[in-house]
């Protein structure tokens, strides 16, 4: 008999038989009746050749293979519920597992604190690891390499799992004292005028502001690309560039670095945050609660506070 052949049935049956010692007794406590266990006996007697229980008197006594095997059998079977039926339960006090994420560097720094903290606090041996976004689409994702991404990318993989949990609007972000500063009102003319940094991490020099300025029938100069928003900063912060990016990850930034933040005068859709996973880990318990701090560090309520305090 191979493997695929054997019922699984028979196995309960079997541990039941053990235990009870009785074909009754097996039967009351797998809800059967007492002609089925008696059958199932007669067929874990053909699969083994042995007996399993045998009469003496008024009772049945196990065989000497029978014993030998009662614990593998109960464990067995055990082994066998905790593959088909996996408990849900999530002792978070004692959970080991080291999670990797892959999210855009302004998430990280706008939420993986908040998340990183919550973590630590609610199970103390879990370990995040942040990873650099990659320069050109790679498939760790899907490999598992990598349990939870966050940026402004919906993926379109039909096994790739998204869910936008923030938007938030472009701004503009100037050193202090920059010309734009000046004005009364920035016009999408004289947005136009100033010179340009743009964030890409393939080192793209244009994108949908271009789209949008366009529209109008305006142009604007880009001098220069970065591959993160930090960098781009930096360029800002010394020279009269601006970079366009999105509020809610670069208001920080803006504060420690002094920058200052102009609304856009561009009509834009507002950008998104999505968190994607591969689907195998849609019933992952440690997961499940990993995408639940996650959504709850980069939430809507986080990620727009504090909006007109920053934007003049």
């Amino acid at each position: 008999m191979t493997l695929m052949q054997l019922d699984l049935n028979l196995l309960a049956a079997l541990d039941a038989l053990l235990e009870e010692g009785s074909v009754a007794g097996a039967a009351e406590r797998l809800h059967v009746t007492a002609p089925a266990m008696s059958r199932s006996l007669g067929r874990i007697r053909r699969t083994t050749g042995d007996q399993i229980l045998v009469r003496t008197g008024r009772t049945m006594t196990p065989t000497p293979y029978a014993i030998a095997v009662r614990g593998q059998v109960h464990e067995l079977l055990r082994q066998v519920q905790d593959v088909l039926a996996p408990s849900r339960e999530l002792d978070l006090a004692s959970l080991e597992r080291t999670f990797t994420l892959r999210w855009h560097d302004s998430l990280v720094a706008l939420g993986g604190p908040a998340l990183l903290a919550a973590a630590r606090e609610q199970a103390p041996g879990v370990r995040l690891r942040f990873l650099a976004e990659s320069s050109v689409d790679t498939p760790e994702l899907r490999r598992g390499e990598i349990d939870l991404e966050a940026n402004a990318n919906r993926p379109t993989a039909p096994d790739i799992r998204a869910e936008q949990v923030a938007e938030t609007r472009h701004v503009i972000a100037v050193r202090r004292g920059h010309p734009l500063t000046r004005v009364t009102t920035v016009t999408a003319a004289r947005y136009a005028e100033a010179e340009h940094i743009t964030v890409s991490r393939r080192g793209r020099l244009g994108n949908v502001l271009d789209d949008a300025l366009a529209r109008l029938g305006l142009t604007r100069r880009v001098v220069a690309s970065a591959p993160t928003d930090g960098a781009a900063f930096e360029f800002v912060r010394g020279s009269d560039l601006l970079v366009t990016a999105p509020e809610a990850t670069t208001r920080s930034a803006a504060a420690v670095l002094g920058l200052t933040l102009l609304p856009l005068p561009l009509e834009l859709p507002p950008a998104a945050v999505y968190l994607s996973w591969h689907q195998r880990y849609d019933t992952d318990p440690a997961h499940v609660w990993l995408r639940g701090l996650a959504r709850t560090a980069l939430t809507p309520d986080v990620v727009q506070s504090h909006q007109k305090d920053q934007v003049r």
